[in-house]
């Protein structure tokens, strides 16, 4: 059989296979007999590069990382609603509405799906590229990390031209699954659904996104060359018969007091549904009426956003409990009687330390008021206190550790409460948590129930006990096989072979994260060097201080770490700068100190910081007279207001990204001048 047709042919099966198991639930294969498939078709096309198609399933694992975005001009400017936030909004709108097209009006009401919003494009049935909205007119595109979302259909029976917009989000479940391998991996909690959709479609390795279970809905149907429709929700519908999955649950209602109901009953049932929602989108239907009313520079007349309240709910403080971490920070945590709060089940909520809870005059016992910051950190907000019974606990932070009982101490000028016991166990698991993690060696497939078991079973007692391992000591633990333990060695030994930077954040130095761990491997090059270091060559590093020094050449005055290091180094583990790429790139920003302020259209602000520290330039926290140039995006604040004061060049991203594309700082300078 000739590479085409068995191209052609695996793809057919690959798309039957999606279609029973995506959208009927009811898979024929095992997942072992669907991934051959797909390596198969994979490996075909990587042989025969010009029979891949664009529509191929292969799209959907991802492909080669990127250097940046590329900037593409929407077809159809992609807008911002207005916003409502009661009844008297919602009046006011439907009566400007009825004033301009007559009293016959109909409204369709959506879910305001908490994502981001992306404009896609088909061709000839062919999904074309995509792009995030950017700023309204210039997205980016991110064509290659939509197509590794499974419900936007790589091809539909349209062969016009068609562009729709939706909104990309990830549901609660898996949310709250990927926060708690964070949490297990001792790394901060992402704030949101939104946030993580966001920085998951922004990857620039395409591979990293399709590792995220990103799901979308269709809101709106753009532009098509081939059919006309009177209203929206016919052209929904329509949506619907091409495969798209469109907003849930949209209604059409005559009267603004039927939508008051409708988003009444939605307040207080949104937490029912498997994706958040912050608000309702309220349209009029007849697209001739649309016109007619027309847009403002920034939104449509047509259509307004009410958005729900902060939901707060009363319940008991039932206990306070503390958690040793990695660096011995004991964290207090309010154990609550359970209660439904945005979507989920609470009954922890964090009360970070000891000032905290007196601020509040948190007792245990109390009935409190619970939220959720960004609508997910649960957190306890005030206490009621006219509903104290007098049985009321005060609560005193432990003066001996709960793990290893040596005793606590609270440091001058810090308002945590620690145990500094280096042997102490929680410390021990939770440091070997964070060695393994994303941000420090990145080892795939070593979290925290197999450190756990691993330590159980004194297999490990420190980081560098991880390189010498056995496949045989680990293929007999439970819930592990043959090749379990295979990938975990592989895994192990592969990151033998990573950057200095991530070894030096991974030995969990207090004060030293990717950041500053990244300082240090620039600077010093050899983790011998930076060993040797004294505290004056420490404190003249930029962005390091008297305290991060301390740090530092205390840390390797111990001589338990010595130890633990002189083992990783037996193991093979590397201790050297890597000299990456980026010595290519031209130190355009030599000397420059930028800050950034406000949210960028399209850019992250890591990315932006990330491009100009590989240009040579610093990334700054404050404006001042030596600032060179401030990248501002929206709702800048005081940073803004402050340069303008001192005279300091202010830029937008478009002119950022015309900067970095720069060969010389003379060029930079002159082009800021002009």
């Amino acid at each position: 059989m000739s590479a085409q047709k068995r191209i052609e042919e695996l793809i057919s099966l690959i798309n039957y296979h999606n279609e029973k198991y995506y959208n009927q639930d009811s898979p024929e294969i095992e997942d072992f007999e669907y991934d051959n498939l797909m390596k198969e078709l994979i490996k075909l096309e990587e042989e025969n590069p010009e029979l891949k198609r664009n529509d191929s399933p292969s799209n959907r694992v991802g492909g080669k990382p990127l250097d940046k975005f590329e900037q593409v001009v929407h077809k159809i400017p992609m807008l911002s609603l207005s916003n409502a936030y009661s009844w008297e909004d919602l009046k006011d709108f439907d009566s400007r509405v009825r004033e301009a097209v007559g009293a016959d009006v109909e409204y369709v009401v959506e879910f305001k799906i908490d994502g981001l919003s992306v404009g896609l494009n088909y061709n000839n049935g062919i999904f074309e590229s995509g792009a995030t909205r950017g700023n309204g007119i210039v997205g980016e595109n991110i064509t290659k990390n939509l197509m590794t979302i499974k419900n936007i259909p790589l091809n539909i029976d349209e062969k016009g031209e068609l562009t729709v917009r939706g909104e990309v989000y990830i549901s609660k479940k898996d949310f709250e699954e990927i926060n708690k391998i964070q949490e297990e991996q001792d790394q901060p909690l992402y704030a949101n659904p939104r946030n993580l959709a966001a920085g998951s479609l922004r990857q620039l390795d395409s591979k990293l996104t399709a590792k995220r279970p990103l799901d979308i809905f269709i809101f709106n149907l753009e532009d098509i060359n081939s059919k006309q429709f009177k209203t929206h929700s016919e052209s929904l519908e329509y949506l619907k018969q091409q495969g798209f999955h469109v907003s849930p649950e949209f209604k059409v209602f005559k009267t603004m007091d039927e939508i008051i109901e409708y988003i009444k009953y939605w307040t207080e049932h949104r937490e029912d549904l498997g994706f958040g929602i912050d608000g309702m989108v309220i349209k009029v239907n007849n697209l001739a009426q649309r016109e007619q009313m027309g847009y403002t520079a920034k939104s449509p007349r047509w259509a307004i956003a009410y958005k729900f309240p902060a939901e707060r709910k009363e319940t008991k403080l039932l206990d306070i409990v503390v958690e040793v971490g990695r660096t011995g920070t004991i964290t207090p945590t309010a154990v609550l009687e359970p209660i439904r709060l945005a979507g989920t089940t609470v009954s922890r909520a964090t009360l970070h330390n000891e000032d905290y809870i007196n601020e509040k005059d948190i007792k245990i016992n109390d009935t409190v008021l619970v939220q959720k910051a960004g609508d997910i950190i649960p957190q306890v907000v005030e206490v009621i206190k006219e509903k104290r019974t007098g049985e009321e606990i005060e609560f005193k932070m432990p003066e001996e550790c709960p793990v290893c009982g040596e005793p606590t101490v609270r440091l001058e000028g810090e308002a945590a409460v620690k145990c500094i016991n280096i042997s102490c166990p929680a410390q021990i698991r939770r440091g070997i948590i964070h060695f393994a993690s994303r941000e420090a060696m990145d080892i795939d497939g070593l979290g925290e129930s197999i450190i756990t078991l691993l330590l159980k079973q004194d297999l490990i007692k420190d980081i560098s006990d991880l390189y010498y391992l056995k496949k045989e000591q680990i293929s007999v633990l439970e819930r592990m096989g043959d090749k379990s333990a295979t990938n975990l060695i592989n895994a192990i030994n592969k990151s033998k072979e990573n950057d200095l930077w991530r070894f030096i954040n991974g030995l969990g130095i207090k004060l030293i994260g990717t950041k500053a761990a990244k300082i240090l491997a620039s600077e010093f090059k050899d983790l011998d060097k930076l060993m040797n270091a004294t505290e004056q060559e420490l404190i003249n590093l930029e962005e390091f201080g008297q305290t991060m020094a301390d740090s530092v050449v205390e840390f390797f005055k111990e001589e338990k770490n010595i130890s633990v290091i002189e083992k990783l180094k037996e193991a093979g583990v590397n201790t050297k700068l890597i000299e990456s790429d980026d010595a290519d790139i031209p130190k355009i920003f030599e000397k420059m100190k930028i800050v950034l302020t406000g949210t960028l259209p399209t850019l992250k602000r890591n990315d932006a910081k990330e491009m100009i520290e590989k240009r040579g330039g610093k990334a700054t926290s404050s404006v001042s007279k030596s600032t060179s140039f401030v990248l501002a995006g929206e709702e800048a604040g005081s940073k803004l207001t402050k340069a303008n004061d001192l005279g300091i060049k202010v830029i937008d991203e478009e002119k950022f990204l015309q900067l970095i594309d720069l060969k010389t700082t003379d060029e930079v300078i002159n082009n800021l001048e002009n």
